[in-house]
């Protein structure tokens, strides 16, 4: 094998933006995209060149040519979308958040380890150039030691209760569509979280508008991070440690550009922009590591996903948010 056939499960706006990147991966290729309408799937085949369109996920999870599957569903059907697909031997990469519930990352994880199917979550921020850059800056000691972030990642967006956004039926809200962002990278930077203490704001339907997330992380380190879809904010994380600080400028999930400041010194400007759209780089991680016959991905290991999905349960926990697992329409 040489190359990686790829297959899209749900074929929403993130699909189209995947669909756009995964043509400048050099070792794939996009070959079938499915959704529960067909007339859909060949809408969306027609616009992005791909040879397959699909009427069911039943058909792309029993298509044999297919290698890898991007799921790209409301939360609360990936995991069991991507449990059938890890069954039927394909590799998935899982749309962030990973899973509606912790238990159900539980379950995932354990099915591909079962099987020694790969998985990953679709953390872009993680393998953008910017990131990589600051990761290995941090490692070599340009801050010393990092020991507090602060964060927000304001979106606000038009309520409308049927919007997957803010269905609660679909694991809606700000708390999964955009805490996974900071509590990430936080957690990438910081390690796992010894204490939470989370904070929200709900629309009438009960789903999350807003929340804070304050961290207390196994190392002595501390997080403060916010988010939410009722504000406007301008999507900034900074690092601070014991021989400097680092500023991701905004928006922090998908950077070109990272200021690195030193006491006395100009702060040094670190550029590093993405490939194509910058949803590349996690496409190009899947299919070298599924090429090399890997399972995880060093860069997004599963236990930082599950450690993620445990922060993001405990908030919903304090904020009164119950979020469910639902079986995914096959056919």
């Amino acid at each position: 094998m040489t190359s990686i056939r790829w297959g899209i499960a749900g074929l929403g706006a993130m699909a189209s933006l995947l669909a756009q990147d995964l043509a400048l991966v050099p070792n794939a290729e996009l070959v079938a995209v499915a959704s529960r309408s067909l007339p859909k799937a060949e809408e969306f085949a027609a616009r992005h060149g791909v040879p397959r369109p699909l009427g069911s996920y039943r058909a792309l999870l029993e298509d044999p040519a297919i290698d890898a599957i991007h799921i790209a569903t409301p939360h609360s059907l990936h995991c069991d979308l991507a449990l059938a697909a890890i069954e039927h031997g394909k590799a998935v990469l899982v749309e962030k958040a990973f899973t509606a519930t912790h238990t159900g990352a539980v379950t995932l994880v354990e099915a591909a380890r079962r099987n020694r199917v790969f998985a990953m979550e679709g953390m872009w921020t993680r393998f953008q150039p910017a990131i990589v850059e600051l990761r290995k800056r941090i490692r070599a000691g340009a801050i010393g030691t990092p020991l507090t972030i602060q964060a927000d990642l304001m979106a606000r967006r038009q309520f409308a209760e049927t919007d997957r956004l803010f269905a609660r039926e679909l694991a809606g809200g700000a708390l999964l569509d955009l805490g996974c962002y900071p509590v990430s990278l936080a957690q990438h930077f910081l390690g796992d979280v010894s204490a939470i203490d989370c904070q929200a704001r709900h629309y009438a339907n009960g789903a999350d508008s807003a929340a804070t997330i304050n961290l207390r992380h196994g190392n002595g380190g501390l997080s403060a991070l916010s988010i939410g879809f009722d504000a406007h904010g301008p999507g900034r994380f900074a690092i601070y440690g014991t021989a400097g600080w680092v500023e991701i400028l905004p928006r922090f999930h998908h950077p070109t550009t990272v200021l690195l400041h030193r006491p006395d010194a100009e702060p040094e400007t670190i550029s590093r922009p993405p490939l194509g759209l910058g949803y590349s780089h996690e496409l190009i991680e899947v299919s070298e590591r599924v090429l090399a016959g890997d399972t995880e991905s060093a860069t997004m290991p599963l236990d930082d996903t599950l450690e993620v999905m445990r922060v993001l349960d405990e908030c919903a926990r304090q904020i009164g948010v119950h979020h469910t697992e639902q079986t995914a329409p096959l056919d």
